[in-house]
């Protein structure tokens, strides 16, 4: 998951938020963003399609199956 780890972190500076105003976003802790920012754990189904829709990007996009025009990649 460490695409998802490094695409995550560039969207939240993309906007400018800390971890902290980000947890807020997502009803979620701290420690949470953190943990998958560093690929220490992933974000559940229902968070992972929460981040796409805030961040404008497909869940393919944040697992690293497609680049940022939409074509597809292979792990």
């Amino acid at each position: 998951m460490k695409v998802f780890s490094e695409r995550l972190k560039d969207l939240r500076k993309t906007k400018n938020l800390s971890q902290k105003q980000l947890a807020e976003i997502f009803e979620t802790t701290n420690s949470s963003i953190c943990d998958w920012e560093c690929g220490r754990s992933q974000p559940d189904l229902e968070a992972l399609a929460r981040i796409a829709v805030y961040f404008g990007v497909s869940t393919d996009y944040l697992l690293g199956l497609e680049d940022e025009d939409g074509s597809k990649t292979f792990l």
